[in-house]
């Protein structure tokens, strides 16, 4: 239950709002991992190198970008703040390896399938190289990719997931031959053969991964994509006719690596040492049997808190990184030791850890629709109560109105609901003007916002009247697209967290919910973060005419940009990268220009050179035709011409 904001009074105006209250407001300090903060001016505060680093000033960079020509909405990527949260799941291995004694090496693997952009995979793999970080690829675009990716860098780890036919084999063969350091992983037994098949044709030995189907399924909004029913991978039965195909012929000692997938964002620490310690059992049996695997492959299902609530939630985590990197290490160590077994390298694949932190989508508000613009006032209330011609429908919510109050809060709103029910009544069969019409829906919105005022006064509030809040608070109208940005928010209802990035010095007085720009009803955010878990309003401040208005979604850095689409023609929009000195002046390192219009025409088979020449015959005709002069024309063409090469979004 969330108690609405209680109306300002005299009392609460002098109680001083602080930006520590505004942190506090929205939990910045739970999910922020220190990373994000309020600054004493009100502003979001990145501290891209941690709480002992230098701090930017996330209102200042998206002005200072405005300065440079680059405009919101844009998706801003700290490149420090990347490397900040690779070295961190560096060290939570490297500490559980000592702390345990575990005697093999820890290998970070990035899935590039998690934000495939080229400047971000560039980075990773250059900061990356000290530590021997890997590269996991799921399709043969994505291989193609990488080996391109590497040629400087031959001994970077590539795993090759995801469905494989003869093609994919085939360039990953020819990239053992170039020398890369690959190992391609089976998920069925058809995929084996072919690398069988192509290997004894080429003479190339092939460096060979098994994906295994745990028993138990993960947990968290995607616990259905492991377990026996999982989409990828073999069960114990297919991996043994593996081995004994690969014995079979002469390939026993290709397979060096043991794969699993426990799920995506795991909520239950319980899980992961479940999953770990059946993958473990099955890598010391497969000893046991004759082969020489030397690695684990973990998988990916390392979670992001987005929330900050530690829990269960399906978009929270019950642990840490730390605790996750000791469960992995101590359980694989503890299967191993029991059973003689020498400890195989570890690899894990959380690319939803390593980058989810590093991005930050900024967008403007364009506007607000307020329930409170239609309030009757008092006054009007007292000259319609007065006036001997009013309806007795409008009777009715006017004394609705003059009887609520705390004590009959319940009451009055049955009173109201009934009264506006008869009055759509009487206005759909004719006897309602449309002027009364509009007045009972004035004076019924005003009943509901005068309860909804009241309820902080309640002990209990009556179901009834809870989701009061949620249908009196504003639409703010965003400059952005649900489907281009955050389509996880749209698919899966997937919480992210949602803030001002500026004025977080006052107190918001308003409650809200998002609305893109799309044509499309399912556009919009209606699932925030507060401290009792997810809440349907967003706390936002008064808009002020003619001053721009930033809110900003965190933890975007996973899937996002990747997974977007373009409803209605909105496209990718502007991403920058940005680097931070010592001292805290950030500079733009990279900037990628967002989609122009003719672009997205181009990706769905538009030629803008053939719509400019329609248009421009049609305005020689409208010309010929007396509709519009020479230099309306031109100056139609050269708008139309502008609209074709500027930015798909609001400007």
């Amino acid at each position: 239950m969330n108690k609405p904001i209680p109306p300002s009074t005299e009392d609460t105006a002098a109680q001083e709002w602080t930006p520590t209250d505004a942190a506090a407001l929205y939990q910045i300090e739970a999910w922020g991992a220190d990373t994000f903060e309020v600054g004493p001016a009100g502003h979001v505060l990145v501290m891209p190198r941690g709480p002992q680093g230098p701090r930017v000033d996330l209102y200042e960079v998206v002005t200072g970008l405005a300065e440079r020509g680059i405009n919101t909405p844009v998706l801003i990527g700290f490149r420090d703040l990347l490397a900040r949260r690779m070295e961190l799941l560096r060290e939570a291995f490297g500490e559980a390896i000592e702390a345990c004694g575990y005697r093999g090496e820890y290998t970070p693997v990035y899935p590039i399938k998690v934000n495939q952009h080229r400047y971000l995979v560039e980075q990773i793999e250059r900061i990356g190289r000290e530590t021997g970080l890997g590269l996991e690829v799921g399709s043969k675009p994505e291989l193609l990719a990488v080996m391109g990716l590497t040629t400087e860098t031959p001994d970077r780890l590539i795993i090759c997931n995801g469905f494989k036919e003869a093609k994919y084999i085939h360039q990953y063969l020819l990239a053992t031959k170039l020398g890369r350091n690959i190992i391609a992983v089976v998920e069925n037994i058809a995929e084996l053969e072919v690398i069988i098949e192509q290997a004894q044709a080429t003479g190339i030995r092939p460096r060979i991964g098994i994906r295994v189907k745990l028993s138990r399924s993960g947990s968290g909004r995607w616990h259905q994509s492991s377990g026996e029913k999982a989409k990828f991978g073999l069960t114990i039965p297919g991996i043994l006719e593996a081995v004994s195909r690969l014995k079979e012929a002469g390939m026993l000692d290709c397979l060096e690596l043991l794969h699993c997938h426990m799920g995506s964002q795991i909520t239950d620490i319980q899980v992961v040492n479940a999953g770990i310690t059946e993958l473990a059992q099955v890598f010391v049996q497969l000893q046991k049997l004759g082969t020489t695997l030397r690695y684990i492959d973990a998988g990916g299902g390392l979670g992001i808190d987005y929330d900050g609530s530690q829990t269960t939630w399906e978009f929270s985590t019950n642990y840490t990184l730390t605790e996750y990197a000791m469960t992995v290490v101590y359980r694989i160590q503890s299967v191993c030791d029991d059973a003689g077994i020498r400890h195989p390298g570890i690899l894990t694949e959380t690319g939803r850890a390593m980058v989810s932190h590093h991005s930050v989508l900024v967008f403007d508000v364009l506007g607000a629709a307020k329930a409170d613009r239609w309030i009757v006032p008092d006054a009007e209330i007292g000259r319609l109560a007065h006036n001997g011609t009013t309806p007795r429908v409008i009777s009715d919510l006017i004394e609705a109105v003059e009887n609520a109050g705390p004590g009959t809060a319940l009451e009055s709103y049955h009173d109201a609901v009934q009264a506006h029910e008869e009055a759509l009544t009487l206005f759909t069969v004719g006897h309602l003007s449309l002027e009364h019409r509009g007045l009972a829906d004035r004076l019924y919105w005003t009943v509901c916002l005068r309860i909804n005022s009241m309820l902080h006064q309640l002990e209990q509030i009556p179901d009834e009247l809870e989701e009061l809040q949620a249908r009196l608070s504003d639409t703010l109208y965003c400059n952005f697209s649900v489907f281009q940005s955050l389509p996880d928010s749209w698919a899966i209802n997937q919480v992210f967290p949602v803030m001002p990035i500026h004025r977080l010095d006052e107190e918001p007085a308003r409650r809200a919910t998002l609305a893109d720009i799309t044509c499309d009803s399912d556009g919009h955010i209606d699932r925030f973060i507060n401290a009792q878990g997810a809440t349907s309003t967003l706390p936002v401040h008064e808009l002020r005419p003619g001053e721009p208005y930033f809110l900003a979604v965190f933890l975007v850095g996973a899937y996002q940009e990747t997974l977007g689409d373009l409803h209605n023609l909105f496209g990718d929009t502007h991403l920058v990268h940005i680097t931070v000195d010592n001292n805290g002046v950030w500079t733009v390192e990279e900037l990628v220009e967002g989609d122009t219009v003719d672009e997205v025409l181009g990706y769905l088979q538009y030629d803008h050179r053939l719509l400019y020449q329609a248009i421009r015959r049609d305005c020689e005709r409208a010309v010929r035709a007396g509709r519009m002069t020479p230099a309306e024309s031109r100056a139609l063409l050269a708008n139309y011409n502008e609209g074709l090469t500027g930015y798909t979004y609001l400007e």
